[in-house]
């Protein structure tokens, strides 16, 4: 049985890659861009895209689990596509973040600062996979597409957020290490989800 969602995947890493450039200058002037002018190192690929490739492995594997399986791997995608633009368009935003663990403010390019901005950011990311796994037909409810996606992006890329301002900065994971865990957390979310509401 062919995976649904074989070229699903490169849409994250472009809609990514777009929004990396975005007030690329600007993130630049405040030393927080993208090193490489933008290219994500080969560490940041791997992290977020391991879970997805568990994910079409296991599609072949377990046949009669496919519905969950592909729910979990829009979940991390859109996990992946929501921490994106949550840090390349949340940094942008006017005023300073607050830590997602005490509300305190913070600067921007902190890891576990968020902002509303970023935060907006995830969720539209997310929805865009939630849509594009409709319009692909990746899946044919676009109603529970877009709201299990969305949800699953969403939580994980705040999950992300949460990992990075606690066990990020006590030297525990890695920015790479906590990308995969939020990817495979957002993948779960969206898997207990379908359970929940389908």
């Amino acid at each position: 049985m062919d995976f649904p969602g074989t070229c699903f995947c490169s849409r994250f890493f472009i809609l990514g890659g777009g929004f990396t450039k975005y007030k690329y200058a600007y993130k630049e002037s405040i030393g927080i861009a993208q090193a490489k002018d933008g290219i994500r190192s080969y560490e940041n690929v791997f992290s977020n895209s391991t879970a997805a490739l568990a994910l079409a492995v296991a599609y072949g594997v377990f046949p009669e689990h496919s519905l969950p399986i592909i729910y979990a791997y829009m979940g991390t995608v859109a996990t992946a596509t929501g921490d994106t633009l949550a840090s390349e368009i949340g940094t942008t935003a006017k005023g300073r973040p607050r830590m997602i663990t005490t509300l305190k403010l913070s600067e921007p390019g902190v890891d576990g600062a968020v902002s509303l901005l970023g935060e907006l950011a995830a969720i539209f990311g997310s929805a865009v996979i939630g849509v594009l796994a409709y319009l692909l037909g990746i899946s044919d409810n676009f109603i529970l597409t877009v709201l299990i996606t969305t949800a699953g992006g969403f939580f994980g890329t705040n999950i992300d957020s949460f990992l990075g301002a606690t066990l990020q900065k006590r030297g525990v994971l890695s920015n790479s290490g906590v990308n995969l865990v939020a990817t495979f957390a957002g993948a779960g979310i969206s898997a207990v989800l379908y359970f929940l509401i389908a």
